[in-house]
């Protein structure tokens, strides 16, 4: 029961603690910063959520979000952004259909498969790019990442519709329960005759058009497509699950635990910025951040095993 509430705790004392440190923290400016800049790490992470929960990982997504952003801004400069917007998500989707399929059909570990992909992905984004990131870019496709909407950033509400998606997904679907049960034990999910090699692949296939959103996203704050873009984005959004209650171990993770985790590494990122923190040691933390929970998951397993 600590353990659950761990993250909310950590996110409070957080938010309190950067209230008092820094004068600039609690203005509207600051905030609408936090949200935005998070928003993009907290929809991969809902994907990455799903993943995590049925047994598996993805390194792959920062990649995803380059190849995504990149074919999605270059569609938009003669077709427009709806035309855009379709092309990158659907890229997304493709590249995760891809890991699933992979996983699912050599039966290789995902981090093998994800770990090839995550190059993979990289190197197409480079060479169709030919390594210059895209510039003509409708200037109303700003918006997305940077305009308000009844005084509350966009992208706030776009995460908030992805994020009581994944719940319902998770919690109130056949695809959400299999997926618990593939993560939990995959040789009983399958004798149970669950459809494992489908509902794998389906996962994957749903986290990649998440991420090919949250690159749609980053292009739109940018206002450009980079085929360098979303480096090491793939070990933020697994922070994110596990520092909120997912377990490596599978079987185990929630969309609201997933977004704690992850306005907590914005608020870490953040309070370096207001305090003048040097910004690689963000990377630091957050190396340690994962440790340390992936630490207490074995502890509390171990105990209930015990």
């Amino acid at each position: 029961m600590i353990q659950r509430l761990l993250p909310f705790l950590t996110l409070i004392a957080l938010f309190v603690i950067l209230s008092i440190a820094s004068p600039n923290f609690l203005t509207a400016t600051n905030l609408s910063s936090v949200v935005r800049q998070t928003a993009v790490i907290n929809i991969m992470a809902l994907g990455m959520t799903a993943i995590i929960i049925s047994g598996g990982i993805d390194l792959s997504v920062g990649s995803i979000l380059a190849l995504a952003g990149l074919l999605g801004t270059m569609t938009m400069e003669k077709q427009g952004i709806a035309a855009g917007m379709i092309v990158g998500v659907l890229t997304g989707m493709l590249c995760g259909f891809s890991n699933g399929l992979m996983t699912t059909s050599l039966r290789i570990n995902p981090f093998i498969v994800t770990l090839g992909t995550m190059g993979i992905f990289r190197g197409l984004a480079l060479i169709i790019s030919k390594g210059l990131p895209v510039h003509q870019i409708p200037p109303s496709f700003s918006y997305l990442g940077e305009g308000t909407l009844l005084g509350v950033p966009f992208v706030l509400w776009i995460l908030l519709f992805c994020a009581l998606a994944m719940h319902v997904l998770l919690e109130h679907t056949r695809l959400g329960r299999y997926a618990f049960s593939i993560g939990s034990n995959p040789e009983a999910a399958y004798y149970a005759g669950v459809p494992v090699r489908f509902h794998t692949t389906a996962v994957y296939a749903i986290a990649g058009l998440l991420t090919g959103l949250a690159g749609m996203i980053e292009a739109s704050r940018l206002m450009t497509g980079q085929p360098t873009g979303g480096q090491g984005y793939e070990l933020t959004a697994i922070a994110a699950v596990v520092i909120g209650g997912g377990s490596l171990r599978g079987g185990e993770g929630s969309v609201l635990g997933t977004l704690v985790g992850a306005f907590i590494m914005g608020l870490l990122a953040n309070g370096s910025d207001l305090l003048g923190t040097n910004p690689y040691w963000q990377q630091v933390i957050i190396g340690a951040v994962i440790i340390l929970a992936v630490s207490f998951d074995e502890l509390r397993k171990r105990k209930m095993t015990a």
